[in-house]
């Protein structure tokens, strides 16, 4: 079901107007930075996929993609991605890119099955990237390395906002702090992954969790991940995994909101034991699956940046529909409106 957060007191610190041209200086700012940072050229890429290659991401296994037949292809029928995350890999690939370049992209979605909230939106807009990475980039520390390099774009771009828009002051901690999922358990027994996520970006401002999709110590997950792209379990067969996400703690909602979603993607070992785990070893026989499985693609990592999450967070934005157009429950644009929320 739909939910809605309104912030007592909320007023915008920027009018629509600016609003907009802020959108625009912020998302040029940042994607120069990251590109530049981690060595990545820009590509075109796909709105859709041919249904049952595999090559879409399937999230968390539950959701439904979008799909439709093409009258001029004998009715194949084709589904709006849910995210690049396997095509990416395919296209690095492709490439033949060297250890430590890679590409990023604008990445569209539809994500019909998605609980409308604040920070929920029916369309997906983000910068989904990947890089090569040799086998002996497989490691946590080479994923922290990664991360720190990510965070630090995200503290040079809350700096070009400050600089432009003064009554847009700074928040992020100096360093972003690194956690395992199971750690966090442990940390907080009694509460859910949510509440856990709530307490720990309160506490350190923004956060990397390590270990997303992996069975936690009393056999739950912190959250959902496919099988087949982020190495969730290692391979020594331990689920701290080689992955994770990247949240902030949000100073307009007071809740913790996660900005990007990363990773060091599979090899053929975690593959199999991943679709084991998750019982469906049949995928191993897609298109993608059977590409990785004869050593067809490079060893790479990657993950999403979500453009219009970013906007909300760096313009202080109480609801994401502030910084994108999509569509909503009534009851919700009439409740923003009521409440000085620009739903845009």
């Amino acid at each position: 079901m739909s939910h809605l957060q309104i912030p007592a007191g909320y007023k915008p610190l920027l009018s629509v107007k600016e609003t907009e041209k802020a959108i625009v200086l912020l998302k040029d700012f940042f994607q120069l930075a990251l590109s530049t940072e981690l060595n990545l050229r820009r590509v075109t890429a796909p709105l859709f996929v041919r249904s049952g290659t595999g090559i879409n991401d399937d999230l968390n296994g539950t959701e439904r993609a979008v799909s439709f037949p093409v009258k001029d292809m004998n009715d194949a029928r084709l589904e709006i991605v849910h995210s690049l995350a396997k095509w990416k890999r395919m296209k690095v690939s492709e490439l033949g890119l060297k250890s430590g370049f890679g590409i990023y992209t604008d990445m569209n979605a539809i994500r019909a099955d998605e609980e409308l909230d604040n920070m929920h939106s029916l369309y997906v807009d983000q910068w989904d990237w990947e890089m090569c990475i040799s086998d002996s980039n497989r490691s946590v520390e080479y994923l922290k390395e990664i991360v720190r390099k990510i965070y630090g774009c995200l503290k040079r771009t809350e700096f070009f906002v400050y600089d432009r828009y003064e009554q847009i002051e700074p928040v992020l901690p100096e360093s972003i702090t690194f956690i395992y999922s199971d750690d966090l358990q442990r940390e907080y027994p009694k509460l859910s992954p949510k509440e856990r996520e709530t307490e720990v970006c309160k506490k350190y401002g923004a956060v990397f969790i390590i270990g997303i999709g992996g069975k936690l110590p009393d056999g739950t997950i912190h959250d959902g991940r496919a099988p087949d792209y982020d190495d969730w379990i290692t391979e020594d067969g331990g689920h701290r995994g080689l992955n994770g996400d990247l949240m902030v703690w949000n100073p307009v909602l007071n809740i913790a909101m996660e900005l990007s979603s990363m990773g060091i993607r599979v090899n053929k070992e975690s593959l199999l034991a991943q679709l084991n785990e998750r019982g469906c070893p049949e995928r191993a026989s897609l298109e993608f699956h059977s590409k990785l499985l004869s050593s067809k693609l490079s060893q790479t990592m990657g993950g999403g940046i979500g453009q219009s999450r970013l906007c909300m967070y760096f313009l202080r934005k109480a609801h994401i529909g502030e910084t994108q157009v999509s569509t909503w429950p009534e009851k919700m644009v009439s409740d923003c409106l009521a409440n000085g929320i620009n739903i845009l």
